[in-house]
Formats: structure tokens, sequence, C-alpha cells
């Protein structure tokens, strides 16, 4: 798998077979430690599942928007406050927390690094419109 690329770019997706078992630890390994990044690293042939991984520096700001795709988050490590359709939940390593497609939601008051494992289904980015089609309400 190729590293990110510079600038904090998100890695591209993996392209060709994954092997059966991967190491997340090896997969954050990767990321950036000075700036929110993220890389998808696995994605069923399918399109009914793609894992990423996720690491946002304390004191960082999560400005994601709502997504196509439910996403489930394994909190890896780190502490942060995950605010969905504005109640508020305190994450830490083990917590485990299913957001919804097109709900709001962001990780605020990270007190310490927070590294998450982000399940998608379907496939991360997979149910957005293709380019030139309106988006669907």
């Amino acid at each position: 798998m190729p590293p990110n690329t510079p600038g904090g770019v998100p890695s591209p997706s993996i392209a060709g077979p994954m092997p059966d078992v991967v190491s997340v630890a090896d997969q954050l390994a990767r990321l950036s430690r000075d700036e929110h990044d993220y890389a998808e690293f696995f994605r069923s042939p399918s399109q009914s599942l793609s894992l990423t991984v996720a690491r946002w520096p304390a004191g960082s700001v999560d400005t994601q928007q709502p997504h196509t795709e439910d996403e489930v988050y394994y909190v890896i490590g780190g502490r942060a406050t995950l605010v969905t359709n504005g109640a508020a939940t305190t994450v830490s390593a083990g917590s485990v927390a299913f957001v919804a497609s097109g709900v709001d939601h962001r990780f605020v008051d990270i007190t310490e690094d927070l590294e998450v494992l982000v399940f998608w289904s379907p496939a991360r980015h997979s149910n957005e419109p293709a380019s030139g089609e309106p988006a669907s309400a």
C-alpha cells in the first residue's frame, strides 16, 4: 500500500488483492501525526464494506460533513466528544459509535490524539451521486 501523499492528502485506496489479515497499527503508522489524516485500506469486492483508519491530533478541529454511507467508529486510542445531531457523548479507547448516513456528526474537544477504525457500509463514497448528477435529498 502506498504511503500517504504529501500535505495530508488522504492515501488512495489499495489497488489489488488484500491479504486476509492487516495490521491496523501499521495502517495508523502511515498517517500524519501533525494534522488530521485518514486512509482507506480495505474495500470488499462487492462494495458492501470498506475500512479506513483516521487520526485527529489533540486540539484539532474535525470538519467532516455528513456522509452518504453508514459508519461505525471503533476508537483505538485517545479521547474526544462525539457530537451526533446535537447530542454529545465522550468516546475513548474501546468505544464503538454508529452514525447513520446523512447524520451530522463530528468529534470535538479532542483532548488526546484520537485514532479510530471506521467501518463504512456500503463502501466509502459508493452512495455519492456520479459527477454532474444532483445529490438526492
